[in-house]
């Protein structure tokens, strides 16, 4: 019997909401019938979003969006979609397809879903083509409230209360499709960009996100971080409050074939797990490198593009990167999440790629038709731990399972926190295809009185269908026992499970 032992007396950080982010770009079919459909579609909509999409994310407590891009970010120029639609400027989208973008989703229309939904907004800046004036319009243009070109030209365009921007990305990947860029160099453009990223309302600071590493590149982390510290004041620690982190799960190496989302095997399975498990060596590597620059840890990384990469389903826009999503990928995002609660010292956002239609998205649409992935449903059983605070945990028993030696996974994963109100969340899975587990969880002090548990599980390839949209689908989960202050419980092979406990 594996034996989950946890001390929720012991709180090693806090988990900031924004670790349950979402990333949406102009990429696909994520934006345009995903999110946007426009006010005069058949589909039921208010001011354009999608209601069904946007009662979805609710449900799932989706803390924060990142938007334009992505490799998007870098080619867009906000002015273009501003103003009556009819005028707005059509561009290529060069990065994802080759089609016609007609800018009828904007800024305005970017603030309207996130005051929809309820979140908070991370804006991604144009770097790599655009100027430190277009930069430094589009802040004003979006949070000044005074007198002002911009501000003026925001009320001219309807709306008359500025908004406000959580979060601010200068640059993406500027390491590659944002310009290509050395490390040096871009630090050096993140310094004087950064500059014009001005706080209009000094009572809710823009939150300044540099342009981290891809994956393992700690030369770019340690190069950025040494050009941003260089002769700074200790105080604006480097100029920045976060540094982003992307990483994206291959089964297969090489880019040109990736491995497919639906036609694998067990040895597949394992491996793609094995890589996931890898962000938490990333992180653990490009933190280092942050203590030696930031060591109260003012800095948070953000992984703000994260999850599985696939060859697209067949059949569709390659340059769509729509793939589908199956109780691998639900572990998958079980255990990410899980590795980034345990980071909440120093991980303060996660995005996943991305929201709907494209990579491992939480939410497919077709038409009036929409589903939710096995993604979503963990992204809805772990929304517990947002805001609460991470406590000690440890499996004792767990066992390395997998078919290849270089890719050996542990066969049980969890994390625990404890909220405002005492409530101890805990956020198992199961990586097994086949072999259910005998699991005992024993805490500290608490004798759990009050206990609710849900479960997602299915064969390793099951997946929603629009015409099975339920297949994989949370469940409330009651074959469990409490005796002596403990739970025991079988666990499902190929499973995540959520215990609440008072």
């Amino acid at each position: 019997m594996a034996k989950v032992y946890i001390n929720e007396k012991n709180k090693k950080g806090h988990i900031n909401p924004e670790l349950y982010g979402n990333f949406s770009e102009h990429l696909g079919r994520c934006i345009y019938e995903g999110l946007y459909v426009g006010e005069d579609s058949e589909i039921p909509n208010t001011k354009g979003m999608r209601n069904d999409v946007v009662a979805a994310l609710k449900e799932m407590k989706l803390p924060v969006l990142r938007w334009p891009g992505g490799c998007f970010a870098d080619e867009y120029h906000w002015k273009d979609g501003i103003g009556p639609k009819e005028n707005r400027k059509k561009m290529i989208n060069t990065h994802w397809g080759g089609v016609t973008e007609d800018n009828s989703f904007g800024t305005h229309e970017f603030f309207e879903l996130c005051e929809q939904i309820g979140c908070k907004t991370y804006i991604n800046g144009n770097v790599g083509s655009g100027t430190v004036q277009e930069m430094s319009e589009w802040v004003e243009y979006m949070t000044f409230d005074g007198v002002s070109p911009m501000a003026d030209l925001r009320r001219k365009n309807g709306r008359e209360k500025a908004w406000k921007v959580d979060y601010f990305g200068v640059g993406n990947e500027n390491w590659g499709c944002g310009g290509n860029m050395t490390p040096s160099y871009y630090g050096n453009l993140y310094r004087r960009y950064q500059t014009y990223v001005r706080n209009y309302d000094q009572k809710h600071p823009i939150f300044k996100v540099c342009c981290g590493p891809n994956a393992g590149d700690t030369y770019w982390t340690e190069n950025v971080l040494k050009t941003c510290f260089e002769n700074a004041p200790e105080w604006m620690h480097g100029f920045m409050d976060g540094l982003s982190l992307h990483y994206y799960t291959l089964p297969e190496d090489d880019w040109s074939h990736k491995g497919s989302a639906l036609d694998f095997d067990d040895a597949a399975w394992y491996k793609t797990l094995a890589k996931a498990f890898k962000l938490d060596e990333l992180i653990h590597k490009h933190s280092t490198i942050m203590d030696k620059y930031d060591p109260e840890k003012k800095i948070g990384l953000i992984c703000d593009e994260w999850g599985t990469w696939y060859d697209v389903e067949p059949g569709t826009n390659p340059g769509f990167l729509y793939q589908q999503s199956t109780m691998r990928d639900a572990l998958v995002a079980g255990l990410s999440l899980n590795i980034f609660n345990k980071h909440c010292d120093r991980v303060k956002m996660a995005n996943i790629a991305q929201l709907i239609n494209v990579l491992q998205a939480v939410i497919l649409t077709e038409g009036p038709k929409m589903l939710r992935t096995p993604t979503y449903h963990v992204f809805h059983m772990y929304k517990y731990h947002q805001d609460a605070d991470l406590v000690e945990s440890y499996i004792d028993g767990v066992e390395q399972i997998g078919e290849d030696e270089k890719f050996k996974v542990p066969n049980l994963q969890e994390s625990a926190s404890v909220d405002k109100d005492g409530v101890v969340t805990i956020t198992l899975n199961n990586l097994s295809i086949d072999k259910a587990e005998e699991v005992e969880i024993a805490f500290a002090e608490c004798d759990p009185k009050h206990v609710t548990a849900a479960i997602l599980t299915n064969d390793m390839h099951a997946y929603n269908t629009f015409e099975d949209p339920d297949k994989v689908h949370e469940e409330v989960f009651t074959e469990y026992k409490i005796a002596d202050g403990r739970i025991t419980f079988t666990m499902p092979a190929c499973s995540v499970v959520m215990f609440r406990i008072k």
